[in-house]
């Protein structure tokens, strides 16, 4: 099967944190290592979405990709089926915080973004919930249409007052 061609690159080149020297460079290169990762996963999850290709066929086509550094496929990979085994979920979370747009309807890139962000506030205690919901936005206005950026940020601080407030 063919992969569905999106424009979203991976840059290259990323050097694990734990070999670098001061504080200051270990929290870029992380940075640098789960924006990487989240594009990435974008990039798999969009496909899985739109060709109905199966999540373990992409994956694995991905993994083979050897300009793809080992800490960004790790994370890629975590975020990637975090989502997946927990889409119900959080497709449920979007629904109650933007009613009057029906998940299956949001375009593509934006449902699969709000998807990510949403796994990393549920599930990845070491993300800022203020680093989630940004690089979410960060990624909508890259890849997404001309309101994604407004309507995730949205989505996100509504989703991020729920939690706040059920103590989530």
């Amino acid at each position: 099967m063919d992969s569905v061609p999106i424009a979203i690159t991976i840059e290259h080149a990323v050097i694990a944190p734990e070999r670098r020297g001061n504080q200051k460079e270990q929290d870029m290169s992380l940075a640098r290592i789960r924006r990487q990762a989240r594009i990435l996963a974008l990039q798999i999850l969009y496909e899985v979405d739109v060709a109905n290709h199966s999540l373990e066929e992409v994956l694995e086509r991905h993994r083979s990709q050897a300009s793809i550094a080992q800490p960004v496929r790790r994370y890629a990979e975590r975020l990637v089926t975090g989502v997946w085994a927990d889409r119900e979920r959080i497709d449920r979370m979007i629904a109650e915080a933007a009613p009057a747009f029906p998940v299956d309807q949001l375009p593509p890139v934006d449902r699969n973004i709000l998807r990510i962000a949403i796994y990393e506030l549920l599930h990845e205690p070491d993300v800022p919930l203020k680093a989630a919901i940004n690089e979410a936005v960060e990624i909508a206005k890259q890849y997404g249409g001309e309101s994604s950026s407004r309507f995730v940020n949205g989505v996100l601080g509504t989703i991020a007052a729920n939690l706040a407030s059920s103590g989530s």
